[in-house]
């Protein structure tokens, strides 16, 4: 166990006010290109068909191209599965994470993070 706490970056790229890319939607994209399916891939995250349609339609729309294409219902049901860009930007976004997280910057600001500190903050935020 390291003598220092661990901090976790949450990598965000934002396009104006629009959040194009997070954690969040990571997992989400992930999820579709797992299982095909909005829906699926929603009720796997926990979250609604709603919800995560409004996720996929803003990272649609923040990229020169649809991340997640759809067909729609019929006999043979509909489903969503990753776009080849989809697929790179989500390769891209993971890549982005990882050099984040081995950045020497994050090793010298846990340095200077208060031992314990999280376990303080923690039981003083719930109290």
């Amino acid at each position: 166990m390291p003598d220092h706490p661990r901090l976790t970056p949450r990598l965000r790229l934002k396009l104006d006010q629009d959040i194009a890319l997070g954690p969040g939607k990571a997992q989400l994209l992930e999820a579709i290109a797992d299982s095909h399916s909005i829906s699926a891939a929603a009720k796997h995250l926990g979250m609604s068909y709603r919800r995560a349609w409004l996720l996929v339609d803003t990272m649609n729309q923040c990229f020169r191209n649809p991340l997640v294409q759809t067909a729609t219902g019929g006999r043979q049901g509909g489903g969503a599965e990753l776009s080849e860009l989809g697929h790179h930007v989500l390769g891209l976004y993971r890549r982005y994470e990882q050099r984040l997280l081995n950045c020497p910057e994050l090793g010298e600001l846990e340095q200077l993070i208060q031992p314990g500190s999280s376990n303080t903050l923690h039981k003083t935020q719930t109290e």
